[in-house]
């Protein structure tokens, strides 16, 4: 038997290997804002959060907790296949799963930001520092 070089076949393991410790934050992240109560990660724009993060905490939590969740399913979704046939999710294939993992990325990344642009309205006008 002769291993062959293929680059999408790195390609899928850096998928699957990111969505570990993606999952980890996110998870992370969602039982901080969720559970602890910890505001500090909430909707932050330039390293800062908005005037009244309590407002936005829910969102942020469900966004961290959506985005887990489905990396978790992933990563157990795609062994448990492979091992044993049953599905239990669109694990079949790897265009499935990857489509789902990336999809998921993609959709926590923009949903934060649009989040942090909502928290932090745009001022018209001159800035006042006092």
């Amino acid at each position: 038997m002769q291993l062959i070089f293929d680059a999408t076949t790195v390609i899928t393991w850096l998928l699957f290997l990111a969505l570990f410790p993606l999952s980890f934050f996110w998870l992370r992240r969602a039982r901080r804002i969720l559970i602890d109560k910890n505001y500090s990660e909430v909707a932050l724009k330039r390293g800062l959060p908005p005037e009244n993060p309590a407002k936005f905490a829910l969102i942020a939590g469900l966004i961290n907790l959506i985005a887990g969740g489905i990396a978790v399913w992933i990563i157990v979704g795609v062994p448990f296949y492979i091992a044993t046939g049953i599905e239990i999710g669109p694990f079949t294939a790897y265009q499935d799963w990857s489509a789902v993992g990336g999809v998921t990325i993609w959709s926590k990344l923009m949903a934060d930001f649009i989040l942090s642009r909502y928290a932090h309205p745009f001022q018209f006008g001159k800035k006042n520092d006092a």
